[in-house]
């Protein structure tokens, strides 16, 4: 690794930082209510936290974690627009929003450093560990693709407890990973969220009757 290196990790972790304070904001709201609920916030943090990790992911050579984000970035965005949020952020902060996605995948297509080329020659993984950290992220993905196909049918942004199943399966996977990737950004994000994952099956498997009471 370069010089570079204790900003990298800086950008990864303020990126696991605000993807850890978007699910303990969700946690202490459910707490309150007695109940799962899917706040704003929840999908705004997300958002950013996805863009940043995405650049760490091209500076750390990680091509697992870069597709990790892919998919539930679109998801995050759909998400505020079911909260009515979308329209409520600068249009300066929309576009981007928008454009980033393109612009990084015409650059890990087309660049010359960072790219997928680049990323592929300097990895240093095991196509078995690459193998199994894809895995894990594309469990960890398909939360959000459960949940946006639930939000769908519902037309409002709902967390159902299959959302929380599947979110333990990938977060285990992934902290597997991080050990033998030795990678402290990807462990801290994940071991936070195990915690706040468990929680959140534990309030929306409690019977109705119960979450009423209190």
């Amino acid at each position: 690794m370069s010089r570079s290196e204790p900003w990298i990790y800086g950008l990864g972790f303020l990126a696991q930082v605000l993807f850890s304070a978007r699910i303990l904001v969700q946690w202490v709201k459910s707490e309150r209510a007695g109940r799962v609920l899917s706040p704003t916030s929840l999908w705004t943090f997300s958002l950013l936290a996805s863009f940043l990790l995405m650049a760490y992911g091209a500076l750390r050579n990680d091509l697992v974690i870069i597709f990790g984000q892919v998919i539930s970035y679109f998801i995050y965005m759909r998400n505020l627009h079911f909260r009515d949020a979308w329209r409520e952020l600068p249009a300066g902060v929309q576009w981007l929003s928008v454009l980033f996605p393109c612009m990084a995948v015409a650059w890990l297509l087309f660049g010359d450093t960072y790219s997928l080329h680049y990323i592929w020659e300097h990895s240093k993984l095991s196509g078995a560990l690459v193998a199994w950290g894809g895995a894990g992220q594309m469990v960890f993905t398909l939360r959000f693709v459960y949940q946006w196909y639930f939000s769908e049918q519902a037309q409002e942004s709902v967390l159902p407890n299959g959302f929380w199943v599947i979110s333990l399966v990938g977060s285990l996977m992934i902290v597997s990973y991080a050990l033998l990737r030795l990678d402290p950004v990807l462990l801290l994000g994940q071991v936070v969220g195990v915690v706040a994952y468990s929680r959140n099956l534990y309030l929306g498997l409690r019977p109705k009757t119960a979450r009423q009471a209190s």
